[in-house]
């Protein structure tokens, strides 16, 4: 369900690396957690972003919420799908709705993210704290 490839924050989103380009998404388990979205807000093409701060917010019609990089860099592209069909984030939110494509500042900075299997334990393990 999550693809290997990929890597993910405790944050419930994912980068996928095409050499030091990083697409970034929102997981399955964060899009069923937000409920059906209605509006996504992202950056600038050329924003600088630092890790672990906001790259833009999606709203669902339960909330607003943030959106937070998983690594530095400067966006190279935007998803203009999500422009007119934010909810493809519900449908597809690990393949066609990506949210950015970034060129990395420190590709090392990907080292410290989840692999899938990591990722898969610690939502289990939220899933276990939401259920207690």
């Amino acid at each position: 369900m999550y693809p290997a490839d990929y890597r993910y924050t405790k944050d419930h989103e994912w980068i996928k690396l095409q050499g030091d380009i990083g697409t970034i998404g929102i997981t399955d388990y964060a899009q069923q957690e937000l409920g059906d979205v209605v509006f996504v807000e992202l950056p600038k093409v050329k924003a600088k972003i630092s890790a672990g701060k906001s790259l833009g917010s999606v709203e669902s019609v339960k909330a607003v919420s943030e959106i937070y990089s998983p690594v530095s860099g400067e966006v190279t592209e935007t998803n203009p799908l999500l422009i007119d069909a934010p909810e493809k984030i519900n449908t597809d939110p690990h393949n066609t709705a990506w949210l950015i494509k970034l060129k990395l500042a420190d590709p090392k900075e990907v080292a410290a993210l989840m692999d899938a299997t990591a990722y898969q334990a610690y939502i289990a393990e939220q899933a276990k704290e939401h259920s207690a």
